[in-house]
């Protein structure tokens, strides 16, 4: 069965960019798994719970068929970290797809993954990813070659999308 590791900030991560995508590749039959700074129940911005079903430490690469980020006002402070770029890092470098939304391409130009890549990010992180030498192209969702950004809830329909077609 095809896995996606889905990481989240323990508080604050973003509703929507979280359920729709998840429910997208759930219904694919693909198997969601919710990695956090914590194990426990997740607090969203708005108003969801979510399960963690790992924590950063107990990944193990070789379980997914992709790596996702999703966004929020906690997504930086829990997980633009050398751990989660390292994971990142080691899991791009084996030609499977990664993925971002909102504020979350940040962490992936942090971990220098960005550089020459046609990327899109919430506003407020564009100029980070110019910083980290992305392309940034404004679009809702875009993918280059095996990296696919979305720039927020706006945009979860498509990023869950984005993710189920590069996995198959």
């Amino acid at each position: 069965m095809k896995r996606v590791g889905f990481f989240i900030a323990f508080q604050g991560f973003r509703d929507e960019e979280y359920a729709e995508p998840k429910r997208i590749l759930e219904k694919a039959g693909i198997k969601v798994d919710t990695i956090s700074t914590s194990k426990g129940m997740a607090k969203g911005k708005i108003k969801i719970m979510a399960e963690v079903d790992k924590t950063i430490e107990e990944v193990d690469l070789s379980q997914y068929s992709c790596l996702a980020l999703v966004g929020g006002p906690g997504a930086l402070k829990d997980l633009d970290k050398p751990d989660v770029h390292k994971l990142f890092t080691d899991f791009y470098k084996s030609g499977k797809p990664i993925a971002a939304i909102c504020i979350s391409p940040v962490i992936l130009a942090h971990a220098g993954l960005l550089k020459g890549k046609k990327t899109t990010v919430y506003p407020d992180g564009v100029k980070e990813l110019e910083k980290a030498g992305a392309i940034y192209t404004g679009e809702g969702c875009e993918k280059d070659s095996n990296i696919i950004t979305a720039n927020g809830p706006a945009s979860a329909k498509a990023y869950g999308d984005a993710i189920v077609e590069a996995i198959n």
